[in-house]
Parts: structure tokens; sequence; C-alpha cells
């Protein structure tokens, strides 16, 4: 195991006690996804986090220990984020109902939480040296198991015979885009930034491709 798994493995989550202390932690986990986002692991300091924040180095010292344990809080809330919003499934729900629903969080996180979603993609493509951890048998007994659900569907003829795991990728990659690549999508139209409207089309547009792709009807927006 290395360092980064110990970590990410064993480090017990940060307790959130107290208005200010609370304050103070968020603050500073917003500042190191920009860092993060911004220069990677290797590229980021526990000085240029503090001079985001605008505090004191010495009180990023006293709310994580080193760069490593603040770079291990802000990807597992990554990652406690995106699990969370897949875990509820089951074969008697509308498929219709869970897609839409999961694309349009999927899209609410891209939206709110692009350095996130960066911080993860750069993670990914250098390799996971952090997330090797993560993504072991537990993870991906919770993945099959999200999988035998849409293959249930699938079985009962609730929804096109679709493969389920290409239909996750597909879900993940198409939603995650709009974090990831916002430099992409704001240079193309010619915008400052991608703002609410420009992700609201892009759920609604994926939301009817994909559940069409699957031979559903996208329902209602509400």
């Amino acid at each position: 195991m290395n360092t980064f798994d110990a970590a990410l493995s064993k480090s017990p989550p940060v307790r959130r006690t107290g208005r200010i202390r609370q304050k103070n932690e968020e603050l500073i986990l917003s500042a190191a996804a920009e860092e993060f986002a911004r220069h990677g692991f290797k590229g980021t300091s526990m000085s240029a986090i503090a001079l985001r924040a605008a505090l004191p180095k010495a009180n990023l010292h006293y709310y994580f220990t080193n760069k490593l344990g603040l770079y291990v809080e802000v990807m597992r809330h990554i990652l406690e984020l995106w699990d969370s919003a897949f875990d509820h499934l089951s074969v008697d729900d509308d498929p219709a109902a869970v897609l839409a629903d999961y694309i349009r969080t999927k899209m609410e996180f891209s939206r709110k939480q692009p350095q996130a979603s960066k911080i993860f993609a750069m993670e990914v493509i250098s390799g996971c040296a952090c997330l090797s951890a993560h993504f072991n048998e537990d993870y991906r007994e919770w993945f099959r198991g999200r999988a035998a659900v849409f293959q249930a569907w699938s079985d009962a003829g609730k929804m096109d015979p679709i493969d389920p795991m290409h239909l996750i990728f597909l879900i993940w990659s198409s939603t995650q885009h709009y974090a990831d690549f916002s430099d992409q999508i704001r240079r193309i139209t010619g915008q400052r930034r991608v703002t609410k409207e420009d992700f609201e089309r892009g759920t609604e547009t994926l939301i009817r491709v994909i559940l069409k792709g699957c031979g559903l009807t996208p329902p209602r927006p509400s």
C-alpha cells in the first residue's frame, strides 16, 4: 500500500464541530480544491492554499497536518458526493425517473463543484495513485450492483437491452464534461463562463438523448 492509499483508507473524516471551525474548514477545502484543480497535487503548496483562503499558513496546519491530508479530505468529499447520489437504486424503481434524476444530480454537481470534478479527472488521468485504494473490490462490487439493476430493468422489458457498464460510463463522462472541459465550452460559445442556463439546456438534452437511447420516455421537467 502506497502513501496515498494509506492516507485515503485509514485517515478518519475531519470532525466538523463548532461553527467557526466548520467555516474555516470549508474555506480551506474550497481554496485547496481551486489550487489542486489548477496545479495538481505536486504543483500545489500549502502556502498557495493559505494565500487563496486568506488565512495564515499556521491555520491550515491546525486543521490539516499536511498537504496530503488536505488532498485526501478533498478527494473523500468528492467521492462521497458522487457515490451517495447513486446509492439507493432498486429494480422496482422507474428507470426513466431514476436516470433523469441521476443526470440532473450529476449536472448540478458539475455546475456547483466544477473544481472537484477537475481534481478527480486529473487524478484519474495521472494514474489514480490516490484512488487505487478506493477502486478496490468493495467499489467494484458497488458498481456491479448498480449495473445489475440496469440489467434487471432490461430483462423485465422496462428499457431496451443496453450494456449497463457502458451506460454508466456514458452518464459519468457526459455530465462531468461540463465541469472538466468548461473552458472548451466557454471558448466555443464565446461566453465568459458556462451559465446556469447552459447547464439547464445541457441537462435536458442529455436526459432526452440518453433516455430515448434506452427506449424510455423522458419525464416532464419538474
